[in-house]
C-alpha cells in the first residue's frame, strides 16, 4: 500500500483514514464503519489510491454502504467508480461538480464526468445507521464554495475533510479566505469534539483550528499580487507543511496572468 491507514476506536464506531501519498498532497477518505456497514467520505484524486482504499475496506468485512462527496474538487471525487456503491453529494455540490465536466488527472488521463458524478442527493438532517447517529450539514464559503461536514456527536468526532488541512499546504484557489475563517470559528466554538478528520493530513484534535487560522492570516498578509513570491513567502513561513505544489493549482486561479 502507497497510503497509510489511521484507525480511529470509538466503541460502536471505527474509523479508518486512508491518507494518500505526498504525490496527491496527502488527501485522505475516510472509512466510517458501523456494526453493519461501511461509509466511505470521499474518493481520492488518482484512481490507484482509490483502488487501495477499497481494496483495504474489503479487509474489513462489511459492506460498503455508500460514498459520500463533500465538495466539487477532484481530489476528492475523481475515483468515484471504484467504490462501486451508490454516490451521495449535496445538491449544490452535485451541480458544481457537473458543471466542472471530465477530470484530467496529472497523467493526462481523463475521466468522463459519468464515472464520478453523484447520483444521490444528500439532504442535511441527522440519519440513525445502525444506532450510529449521524449528522450532515452543509457549509458555504472557504475552501470551497459549498462543503459537507459530518458529525458522530456520540462520538466526538468531527468529519471536517477541507475545512481543515492537518500540516498540508492550503489550496486557496477558492479566493475566500474571509469565508474559512468564519467557517473555522464557528468549528472552534463548538464544544464536545475532540477528534477532528482532516481531508488533507492525519486525524487530529480541535488544536488544529488555532494552526488553520493562522496559516490562513498569514496568507492574506502575504499574498500580494504575484504567485510565485506568494509561494515561496508562504513556504519560508510553513517550511514543515507538506504539498508545496497544492500552491501552483490554486496560484492558476488566484493569479491567472501567472499561467
Amino acid at each position: 500500500m502507497h497510503g497509510t491507514v489511521t484507525v480511529l476506536d470509538r466503541g460502536a464506531v471505527r474509523i479508518h483514514s486512508y491518507m494518500s501519498p505526498a504525490d496527491t498532497f496527502h488527501v485522505t477518505t475516510q472509512l466510517i464503519e458501523t456494526p453493519a456497514r461501511i461509509i466511505a467520505v470521499d474518493a481520492q484524486l488518482l484512481p490507484a489510491y482509490a483502488d487501495e482504499v477499497v481494496a483495504y475496506a474489503g479487509g474489513l468485512g462489511k459492506p460498503l454502504d455508500r460514498l459520500v462527496i463533500t465538495h466539487a474538487h477532484p481530489d476528492h471525487y475523481n475515483g468515484a467508480a471504484r467504490f462501486g456503491v451508490p454516490v451521495h453529494a449535496l445538491a449544490r455540490v452535485r451541480e458544481q461538480i457537473v458543471a466542472r465536466g471530465d477530470s484530467r488527472l496529472p497523467t493526462g488521463e481523463v475521466i468522463a464526468a459519468t464515472e464520478f458524478t453523484p447520483t444521490v442527493e444528500l439532504v442535511p438532517g441527522t440519519e440513525v445507521v445502525d444506532g450510529v447517529t449521524v449528522v450532515f450539514e452543509a457549509v458555504s464559503g472557504g475552501e470551497a464554495a459549498d462543503e459537507l461536514l459530518i458529525r458522530l456527536p456520540e462520538q466526538g468526532v468531527l468529519v471536517a475533510q477541507d475545512l481543515v488541512y492537518n500540516d498540508v499546504h492550503l489550496y486557496l484557489g477558492n479566493g475566500d479566505i474571509a469565508g474559512w475563517r468564519r467557517a473555522v470559528d464557528s468549528l472552534a466554538a463548538e464544544p464536545g469534539y475532540d477528534t477532528v478528520l482532516a481531508g488533507h493530513g492525519r486525524p487530529t484534535g480541535p488544536e488544529v483550528y488555532e494552526r488553520v487560522r493562522r496559516y490562513l492570516a498569514d496568507a492574506g498578509e502575504l499574498l500580494g499580487d504575484d504567485g510565485e513570491t506568494y509561494k515561496k513567502a508562504i513556504v519560508d513561513r510553513y517550511p514543515s507543511h507538506v504539498g508545496p505544489f497544492i500552491i501552483d493549482i490554486a496560484n492558476r486561479s488566484l493569479f491567472p496572468t501567472d499561467a
